[in-house]
């Protein structure tokens, strides 16, 4: 496939068509899936259970033909279930290394607030390196590589919260959320002649993702762009309602971001408006609020708001 600007938009919309057939009603969501896996980065829904998580999950596999895998994540999960161990063989008196879960494409973290602290930190190096090490041994993943986590933001028993060091790896937190009436309807309707999953096909192989992935990862940024982008993350720092601001990482990701969407509108190159679209889903879960701001009821959504509009965008010759 040639990674052309065009072909990647074109590509995008057919992606997208596909999976609008199993997943009704929630565009937005999956423009902005579909842009975090362009832009190499992972995914976390925090949602409520049964409003189409696992099932989108699976419809972006089959478009893009990537092996998928699957971990209910409960207490009794263990590190070496995702990252996988090492068993003695005896005919050649070696250990032999078994692949764990994550040793996939695209790998679904099913409730991974409900797993232990240590079960959490194994997924780190993973989504952080692209590889696992066990008994000092580095396995690389398959690439592409993504992580989509979800976590229930109701129903505390059980569960252990993400670490920050975690929640930061994650490229943007997203929520799906009830359909409305019509889309519901819609979604009763489509089941009637089986599953909607069985229908998907791939749209294009591992390495026309990669390639596309790397078409994005080219996208021009102009110096303007990159002050602003830095001004933005910088704005989170100083802010009187924000306890601590947002990571370097934080400025890589948005600037990851940004290019995705830019190539999924159809330009090789990056404007302000691509980086005030990505803004807040990008760095919003990155924050920790002051204990004024919490008291008077703000979000991290609506102080990114606030920064947006005191921070102005460069106008791009």
């Amino acid at each position: 496939m040639k990674t052309k600007e065009t072909e990647v938009t074109r590509y995008a919309q057919q992606i997208l068509s596909q999976v609008r057939t199993v997943v009704v009603g929630k565009d937005p969501v999956l423009l902005w899936v579909l842009a975090a896996i362009l832009a190499k980065g992972h995914i976390l829904l925090e949602d409520i259970p049964g409003v189409g998580k696992t099932t989108m999950a699976l419809a972006f596999s089959r478009v893009l033909d990537l092996k998928y895998s699957r971990v209910q994540f409960t207490p009794d999960v263990l590190p070496s279930d995702v990252t996988g161990y090492s068993v003695p063989d005896q005919a050649s008196g070696t250990m032999v290394y078994q692949p764990g879960a994550v040793l996939c494409n695209l790998f679904l973290a099913d409730e991974l607030n409900r797993a232990t602290s240590r079960t959490q930190s194994a997924l780190l190096e993973a989504m952080e390196e692209g590889q696992v090490t066990v008994d000092g041994v580095s396995h690389r993943l398959p690439q592409p590589f993504v992580v989509i986590a979800t976590q229930n933001p109701t129903g505390a028993a059980g569960t252990q919260l993400l670490p920050d060091s975690q929640m930061d790896r994650f490229i943007v937190r997203l929520s799906l959320g009830y359909p409305n009436p019509g889309d519901e309807a819609a979604m009763v309707l489509n089941r009637q002649g089986g599953n909607p999953l069985l229908r998907l096909s791939a749209l294009m192989t591992r390495e026309e993702l990669t390639a596309m992935q790397d078409q994005v990862a080219g996208t021009y940024l102009n110096e303007a762009v990159v002050e602003y982008i830095v001004q933005l993350i910088n704005a989170t720092r100083q802010s009187g309602d924000i306890l601590r601001g947002a990571s370097p990482r934080a400025t890589l990701a948005v600037t990851a971001m940004a290019k995705a969407v830019a190539q999924l509108r159809g330009r090789d190159y990056v404007v302000p408006g691509d980086v005030r679209e990505v803004f807040i889903c990008t760095v919003a879960h990155r924050l920790i609020l002051s204990p004024r701001a919490e008291g008077q009821g703000k979000t991290p959504e609506q102080i990114l708001g606030g920064i947006l509009t005191q921070v102005p965008p460069p106008r791009l010759r």
